[in-house]
């Protein structure tokens, strides 16, 4: 089942740069975290597959039931995290976007924040393909906007990183996604989208996705897109999503994914 696409509470356009708000309902977010969600929180691809490469080392079923316990635990899920994984399904589901690599397999400590782009993969298919980089960011701030939009180490500050930066996107899409590519299924897209890229680095897919829980607002987004399109190589492309849920539905986020992905 996809995400939901929600209802669109405004849009604005510039040269290479579109912004939306979208409001989610209860009913929608709900259906979200029981169904959506639960698969790429737990990250069950990567489990199975680790499951399947270890048939047939368990001489006893204590093995057996030590590697179930460990594939199967749980940490406590932050609200933050839920919110990624939102991003990612939305981009998925409606971009045409690909992020084979989860950032949760690169966590020594599965309670950290992963370093680097929050999603690294393709947008698009076939000889269309290109990465695809996305930040997200999670707010509760009754500001607009908040404070993870316009600081420091803020949603347009790493948007302009990524956008400006040709090492960090090297070491995003070449490095990072390459050493994970190798044997991979999804090596040939990777193989594709890196042809595109080492003509033309600029030649990407840039989002960044907000996600809030306050009545929708222009000045979340929209007044950030000309500071964005400054400079813009004419070959990226930048959208800002800002995902409304119902109010004061974020700081539960976390327990209730949790509730639902232990089902």
């Amino acid at each position: 089942m996809k995400i939901a696409t929600g209802k669109q509470a405004y849009s604005a356009t510039r040269t290479r740069i579109k912004a939306q708000g979208i409001s989610f309902t209860e009913p929608e977010l709900d259906a979200a975290l029981k169904q959506r969600l639960p698969p790429l929180l737990a990250d069950e691809e990567g489990r199975s597959r680790i499951r399947q490469s270890l048939v047939g080392i368990q001489n006893t079923q204590f093995e057996s039931a030590r590697l179930q316990a460990a594939l199967n635990s749980m940490v406590e899920l932050q609200n933050w995290q839920v919110g990624e994984a939102m991003a990612e399904a939305y981009l998925i589901d409606h971009r045409d976007c690909e992020f084979p690599w989860p950032s949760s397999r690169d966590l020594r400590n599965p309670s950290a924040s992963p370093a680097g782009a929050d999603l690294v993969g393709f947008h698009g298919s076939g000889s269309a393909v290109r990465f695809a980089f996305g930040e997200v960011k999670t707010s509760e701030e009754k500001k607009w906007p908040p404070q993870v939009v316009t600081g420091r180490h803020g949603l347009v500050n790493q948007l302009e990183d990524l956008r400006d930066s040709v090492e960090i996107k090297n070491h995003l899409a070449l490095i990072y996604l390459g050493h994970r590519a190798q044997g991979a299924a999804w090596h040939p897209t990777w193989k594709s989208a890196s042809t595109r890229y080492l003509r033309n680095p600029g030649d990407v897919s840039l989002f960044g996705v907000l996600v809030r829980d306050v009545q929708p607002k222009e000045e979340d987004v929209k007044p950030r897109m000309d500071r964005l399109a400054n400079g813009c190589p004419s070959d990226t492309s930048i959208e800002l999503l800002a995902f409304y849920l119902p109010d004061g539905s974020i700081k539960s986020l976390g327990n209730r994914a949790a509730k639902d992905r232990s089902k």
